[in-house]
């Protein structure tokens, strides 16, 4: 396989395949509906809550809705670090196409389903299960980019394929807009949608070549009774030298990347109330400047997630998460510890937006780059479930903090916590850079070899 800085001359118009484009807006499309589901069961979570608890005999209050609504949301994220690895599995070992439709169906239905729910607990249970399905598209999608787009315009790609998750807010925000006058339970049953998607998906997108190769390749060896290193079980070549170090690599980018967003991105809304009520606000006006404070972090975090491929390729993968981590660093810790005027924080949010997705992006553009094909899906769904087990901590650890050591000042918390990026950095100091450099492969033994080269085409080893 030749490096993507020898990928074929030309513009992109000539470059880039049909093939290439079809992947991308299939995957693109998946992570945004993703994020669609996501962001709308928190839009309809307050209602659902006020609906279900007594259903449950509990009373809905404020604190009610608050600890039973937050525990769905835990085990969602839960389900979803966890399926992300068993999915991520199962892709190694059975193709990335089918895995990541498997994952679509799971999300979708079950997150459709929870609109008959009748208890918060049975809410609890669809939501876990929705997430399983859910946790698959990041890692599956973003290897199965990288794997189609063996050019120079990969870490780009994978960049557009993640700014579909914040595009996906903006599809919920305007179908609560349009629909959510109905209910919380129709709100929750059209997002079976994205079941739809499958049908394109198992139609135009094809599995890599290199894919077919490597599990036709084991196939061959286990029926001829002989067995390499990369017949090894992928969590145990993951967990043991020499890919270990990677692992443990993306492991500290992704969990100081994910407990800073998720930390921020949890309770600025409260801060903004917090100055709010301090200034004697009406409420309506402290909820009007979260939503404006909402669409300004998320537009800088599509142009944070679209652009860091462009800015890998130009200063390498280490010098755009430096840039990401950077950002994040100084625009959080000038914005939360400090009073500052509206005016000012307006200016300086859709900066930390930009900052915290786009080192989001980051793991997952550069995921694909540390692991050979035969662990790569497992290899960034595991490093991504376990940053996401420890985020899940973050915004609860913020808020004890908060009320514990501050007085319950929730800026001062949360910049406490988001300093658990720097995590991150010390990943980073370890990471290897992969600009210009092909995707890992495995050393197939000869005797296959021939096998996997038949099943590549043309088109892949430009």
């Amino acid at each position: 396989m030749s490096s993507s800085s020898a990928a074929a001359p030309g513009t992109w118009r000539t470059v880039i395949t049909r093939t290439q484009w079809l992947v991308l807006a299939g995957t693109t499309m998946g992570w945004a509906l993703d994020g669609f589901a996501g962001s709308l069961y928190a839009l309809i979570l307050s209602p659902a809550m006020t609906e279900l608890l007594p259903n449950s005999g509990i009373e809905a209050g404020q604190g009610t809705i608050g600890l039973y609504g937050g525990l769905t949301v835990a085990l969602f994220l839960f389900g979803w670090g966890t399926g992300g690895i068993l999915f991520g599995i199962l892709a190694d070992y059975f193709g990335r196409v089918r895995v990541l439709s498997a994952g679509i169906v799971t999300y979708a239905v079950f997150t459709a389903l929870a609109a008959f729910a009748d208890t918060w607990w049975q809410l609890g249970l669809l939501r876990f299960i929705a997430g399983l399905g859910s946790g698959v598209e990041a890692p599956v999608g973003a290897a199965l980019v990288a794997e189609v787009w063996r050019n120079r315009y990969r870490a780009r790609a994978c960049g557009v394929m993640m700014s579909g998750y914040a595009m996906g807010f903006f599809i919920a925000a305007l179908s609560y807009a349009i629909l959510g006058d109905y209910g919380w339970r129709l709100m929750m049953g059209i997002a079976v949608l994205p079941a739809l998607l499958v049908y394109f998906i198992r139609r135009h997108v094809p599995e890599p070549p290199e894919i077919q190769g490597s599990i036709a390749a084991r196939r061959v060896r286990r029926a001829r009774g002989h067995r390499a290193e990369q017949d090894r079980f992928v969590l145990v070549r993951l967990l043991t030298p020499p890919l270990l170090s990677r692992t443990l690599v993306g492991t500290a980018l992704a969990t100081g990347s994910l407990v800073a967003f998720w930390s921020v991105s949890t309770w600025y809304p409260q801060i903004i109330r917090q100055v709010s009520a301090a200034a004697d606000l009406a409420p309506d006006i402290a909820n009007s400047r979260v939503a404006v404070a909402s669409m300004l972090f998320n537009a800088g975090g599509i142009l944070g997630y679209a652009t860091w491929g462009f800015l890998a390729d130009w200063i390498g993968r280490r010098g755009a998460f430096v840039t990401s981590f950077v950002i994040s660093a100084l625009s959080v810790g000038f914005l939360f510890p400090f009073e500052h005027n509206w005016g000012t924080f307006l200016l300086v949010i859709p900066v930390a937006g930009f900052g915290l997705y786009g080192a989001l992006s980051g793991i997952l553009v550069y995921g694909p780059e540390l692991f050979p094909p035969s662990v790569r899906a497992t290899g960034m769904a595991l490093y991504n479930g376990i940053g996401r087990y420890i985020t899940a901590a973050g915004p609860l650890v913020a808020g004890v903090i908060a009320a514990s050591w501050f007085g319950g000042d929730l800026g001062l918390a949360t910049t406490c916590v988001v300093a658990v990026g720097l995590l991150g950095a010390i990943g980073l100091f370890f990471a290897p850079e992969t600009r210009g450099k092909a995707l890992p492969a495995d050393p197939d033994p000869p005797a296959v070899e021939s096998g996997r080269d038949a099943a590549m085409s043309s088109e892949e080893k430009i």
